[in-house]
């Protein structure tokens, strides 16, 4: 290499040297964002998260609560029918 391009190469490689450091910075920033936004959409599915279980609690709840009440109910009429047709026997 000759002292022209070694003298052409100094000044470019200088002011090459802030270039890569914005970039640098650009891209960190660039990254900070994308992972915050993944830190609101993770947030965002966990909230989501918790009012379908809160729903799928309140629905368990629903098809238990009336099951029970429903085989109550079958038993009561099992036993209001089964009374008078043992009454009508005994007769």
């Amino acid at each position: 290499m000759d002292n022209g391009t070694l003298a052409l190469l100094i000044p470019i490689i200088a002011l090459m040297i802030p270039v890569i450091a914005i970039w640098t910075t650009h891209q960190r920033r660039v990254e900070e964002i994308r992972a915050s936004a993944a830190n609101d959409r993770a947030a965002q599915s966990a909230a989501q998260t918790a009012v379908l279980e809160e729903r799928v609690r309140v629905l368990e709840r629903i098809v238990t609560d009336r099951g029970q009440a429903l085989a109550d109910e079958i038993e009561a009429l099992r036993t209001d029918t089964a009374a008078p047709v043992a009454t009508k026997a005994l007769q």
